[in-house]
């Protein structure tokens, strides 16, 4: 539907879902940097406001699996703009609910309805990203992942302005939405309309039915790429929520420092992804993504045999550079067929985010147990198994092929 743009919109096309991909990372940031305000202002427990964050995650599951229903009906640029709306409301409630009402069941609710608009938004703005890619034929999704990140960045610097200033949260969540609000409102002419969007008109193949949207699951290819990303999501959602207190224990240094090392796996990650299309355009998805699982293993491997904080600081680089090419990589993958784009789209990203969600937790069971640093033996076996698996992710154009993959064209 969107072989007859030129260049021009082509262009425009992909600048609009650079800042589209920033919103969400702006506004979970926003969120989190408020947490400690609206538990002080609770009054409640950490088991308690465990709870109470859950309801992020039931939403966002929630949305990751009905989004490629919704896109396959309405076209990724609705889904987008409805995403951001709904999500956009639940911070509403959050706030309001925190700090004025001081009702945790409504912060809960407030979550659980953010979770699902961004969960919606997220398969989304993913499927315009591997459609454009299709469109400029060259790789962009990475890009795409790093503006995410910078978007979370900014969102973290504003609310620690906002918390150094007083404003309540509330407001803060308000003026929050409003900058989502008005940057969606320039930003979605810019887009495409019925990316994703499955009617008889746009292929030669008939409409996936729901019932058989559900079937990517049984994919060989789409199984495959999942356990990839399953894996590589893993690599990056353990240094989310354990590198610092790894650091911390197995090292016995500062909170600081501990945190200083997580920002070095965060900006490791976030300039890889920046220039990761530059790679991915020159050497191709397999060999980037073995490298990077690569990458990712030498990392773990120093971390947890490394005898200083100096040196697990080197491996700390190393594994941000490794944890940056498979969620973007994976789902890029998903897209290359755009007959049931969303609903592969939507597997991957589903079986992503689990690992997000599940991994660190199973982490610290077994952290418990051994220890956090003999843990991440854990994350080295999941990332092995990914790199044995990259052939999975070759454009299929390329699968029964015997050239090498640089030529992106075939995408």
């Amino acid at each position: 539907m969107n072989h007859s743009l030129n260049s021009r919109q082509i262009q425009l096309w992909c600048i609009a879902i650079y800042f589209i991909f920033a919103l969400p990372g702006f506004a979970i940031a926003s969120w989190v940097s408020r947490t400690p305000t609206i538990r002080d202002a609770l009054g409640a427990t950490t088991a308690q406001m465990g709870w109470i964050i859950f309801g992020l995650s039931v939403g966002s599951i929630i949305g990751l699996t009905s989004a490629s229903h919704l896109i396959a009906n309405k076209g990724g640029r609705f889904v987008m703009v409805a995403g951001l709306a709904v999500s956009s409301f639940g911070l509403v409630i959050v706030g309001v609910g925190g700090t004025w009402l001081t009702n945790g069941i409504t912060v809960f609710l407030g979550l659980a309805v953010f979770g699902f608009g961004n969960g919606v938004c997220d398969v989304a703005m993913n499927v315009e990203g591997t459609a454009v890619e299709r469109a400029a034929q060259k790789s962009l999704l990475t890009g795409f992942h790093a503006a995410f990140s910078m978007g979370t960045l900014f969102g973290a610097m504003t609310g620690a302005a906002a918390v150094k200033a007083g404003i309540s949260v509330p407001i803060h969540m308000v003026i929050t939405v409003a900058l989502i609000v008005l940057s969606v409102i320039f930003l979605y002419r810019l887009v495409p309309a019925g990316t994703g969007k499955e009617t008889s008109s746009d292929s030669i193949k008939p409409p996936m039915s729901a019932r058989e949207r559900t079937f990517v699951w049984k994919e060989r290819r789409t199984v495959l790429i999942g356990i990839i990303v399953l894996g590589m999501a893993f690599v990056e959602g353990s240094a989310n929520d354990w590198l610092p207190l790894v650091m911390v224990d197995g090292y016995n240094v500062s909170p600081a420092m501990g945190s200083f090392a997580f920002g070095l796996f965060v900006g490791a990650m976030t300039f890889t992804r920046a220039v990761g299309g530059i790679l991915l355009n020159r050497f191709g998805r397999v060999v980037v993504l073995r490298a990077s699982a690569l990458f990712a293993i030498v990392g773990l491997l120093i971390v947890i045999l490394g005898q200083s904080y100096a040196v697990a600081t080197v491996g700390i680089l190393f594994w941000g550079i490794g944890g940056a090419f498979g969620f973007p990589v994976g789902l890029s993958a998903a897209g290359d067929d755009p007959h049931g784009v969303a609903a592969r789209v939507s597997a991957v990203s589903t079986v992503g985010y689990l690992a997000f969600l599940v991994g660190p937790p199973f982490l610290g069971i077994i952290g418990e147990s051994v220890g956090l640093l003999r843990a991440l033996s854990v994350v080295l076996i999941a990332v092995t198994i990914a790199g044995f698996l990259s052939q999975a992710v070759k454009p299929i154009g390329k699968q029964n092929s015997s050239k090498t993959e640089s030529d992106v064209s075939n995408y």
